[in-house]
């Protein structure tokens, strides 16, 4: 099927909105100062701070990795992820209220509140850079990736000619007026990227080697892949996908929009928010809408697959004219685009475009946000303009988008995209839980398990191959880096003197920590996770019968 000019005409109106919406937003505010272009002045109500964190959660990348997840290790094999939501609702009971308190532009600038002195400022602008330029790099480069791999399929042009478009259209959308107009546009877009998911969802289940709704769940093949929880006969496969992600990385791995204790564009957008409670009501929109409705489309999609397109060879011989080497599961659901019938099929290319943009433009405002706040303004020029910092996030957005072009096509798949990043993170994630609380933590401990978190991906990604004949799974890596990382950071903790008494004072007066409040929080936290597994339980039972 190829696109035809009501296509275009559909994707002309989604260009077409997609940049008067920030351009309106952009007229709309009166003050253009820097707490406008970063915060909104905090004045976003809790549904459309919800949505926002969706839209920039929700990628090209998503349905391809959905995709793959299921047709390798079925429905229980998105409990890799799934997971998480016990991090996010941590973040919802617990931490969102602290953050609005703290009162800080970005989450980085909290180690100037939390610590004191150089190893604090040097903690500030070593993980801005960490955070804003390299990880925010690979991030980017993921999600190009997945956009790359639909759009050779869906177009027929070339992954430069891809790449470039996405770079032009996320800038203007990101840059034109600051996380206001972003916010206010991710609405839009989340609405076009469901309602092109729901197209092909639609019409996969309903291709000639589907046969319907009753006859893929009835087929054998999808039947095996249904599976709400993993089948604990297979004990290695558990371990991975259920037992190590549901003991212990939720809470030990930072990866980007399910940071423990939150961060990146997840704080960003909470500093938006009219008061505390609507910065609680949307991180707990957020969730609710991740995990138990968000992918179910890309879900079924992933099951039509399988009876479509039931191998790799079938994808190949589908799409003769793909480089072989962009060709894995994941490939499958770019393959599926292809049953959508014309007009609908407009829909859907706009929709991954919206799934593109939103989550490029998040990390380039995230980026952006921690080069012109926590490099620029406080290592560079302590007294520049609100007009400066403005033109300086701009320029780092620049900068992120050229480089996350470059480096997206070293990356194989979206599953090893994922992995590389919680591989980065794990063994991090308790310091951030923590240190909100126990005071003896200190800038020495973070600095210890950032560098020892990197230093162990490293290794295992790239020198363990070469010294060992020993393969380690993907849980191992996880499991021997948590390890080594936590050794790091509690030897660095004893080992360095604590933060002075009047930092810890007055940290403690500006957040309000209160003991009976964080255990009520934590209390809710494990009830509103049970509520939210048992509902995704049920929808999946309904779902697959």
């Amino acid at each position: 099927m190829q696109m035809n000019w009501l296509d275009g005409v559909v994707i002309a109106a989604f260009f077409l909105v997609l940049l008067a919406i920030p351009a309106v937003a952009s007229l709309m505010v009166k003050s253009k100062d820097s707490a406008e272009y970063f915060k909104s002045a905090g004045s976003m109500p809790w549904w459309l701070i919800g949505v926002s964190m969706v839209a920039a959660t929700t990628s090209t990348n998503s349905a391809n990795l959905f995709t793959e997840i299921i047709r390798r290790d079925g429905l229980s094999g998105n409990w890799v992820w799934w997971a998480f939501l016990l991090t996010g609702m941590l973040t919802v009971f617990v931490y969102s209220r602290l953050w609005v308190r703290s009162g800080a532009t970005t989450d980085i600038a909290f180690y100037e509140l939390r610590y004191s002195g150089r190893p604090a400022a040097f903690l500030r602008g070593f993980r801005a850079l960490y955070l804003g330029v390299i990880y925010n790099l690979v991030v980017m480069a993921t999600v190009l990736l997945g956009a790359v791999k639909i759009g050779v399929v869906m177009f027929g042009v070339s992954a430069a000619t891809i790449l470039a478009v996405t770079a032009v259209a996320s800038l203007v959308y990101s840059c034109l007026s600051g996380i206001r107009g972003t916010i206010y546009t991710d609405f839009f877009l989340f609405a076009v990227v469901m309602a092109g998911a729901f197209a092909v969802m639609f019409y996969g289940v309903s291709h000639p080697s589907v046969g319907g709704w009753e006859a893929l769940m009835s087929s054998p093949v999808v039947a095996q892949r249904t599976r709400f929880l993993p089948d604990f006969s297979n004990v290695d496969a558990a371990i991975a996908v259920f037992v190590i992600p549901v003991a212990v990385q939720w809470w030990n791995v930072w990866y980007s929009g399910s940071e423990p204790g939150g961060g990146g564009y997840i704080v960003q957008r909470i500093m938006t928010a009219r008061s505390q409670g609507h910065a609680l009501g949307g991180t707990l929109f957020f969730n609710i809408l991740n995990y138990a409705l968000r992918p179910w489309p890309w879900y079924i999609a992933a099951f039509a697959s399988l009876l479509v397109f039931p191998d790799l060879d079938s994808i190949r011989a589908a799409f003769p004219g793909v480089d072989p080497a962009l060709v894995g599961d994941d490939m499958a659901y770019p393959a599926m685009i292809k049953v959508v019938p014309n007009g609908w099929m407009g829909v859907v290319a706009a929709s991954l475009m919206g799934a593109l943009f939103s989550t490029i433009a998040a990390h380039l405002s995230m980026g952006a946000n921690y080069v012109a706040n926590d490099l620029w303004r406080r290592f560079v020029r302590k007294d520049a303009s609100d007009r400066e910092i403005i033109f300086v996030a701009r320029a780092a957005s620049v900068f992120l988008m050229v480089a996350g072009c470059l480096l997206a096509p070293l990356f194989e798949s979206a599953k090893s995209g994922f992995d590389m990043m919680v591989q980065i993170g794990a063994g991090t994630g308790l310091v951030f839980l923590l240190r909100w609380f126990w005071m003896r933590i200190n800038a020495w401990t973070e600095i210890a398990a950032m560098t020892a978190s990197v230093l162990c991906a490293v290794f295992f990604q790239l020198a363990w191959p070469r010294l060992s004949p020993v393969t380690l799974l993907f849980w191992h890596k996880l499991l021997l880096t948590i390890a080594v990382t936590t050794a790091a950071w509690l030897a660095a903790t004893f080992l360095t003197a604590p933060e002075p008494p009047q930092t810890i004072e007055r940290f403690k007066s500006l957040v309000r920590a209160k003991g009976r409040d964080v255990g009520r929080g934590v209390l809710l936290t494990f009830l509103a996770s049970v509520a939210i597994f048992a509902f995704m339980a049920l929808v999946a039972r309904l779902v697959t019968g």
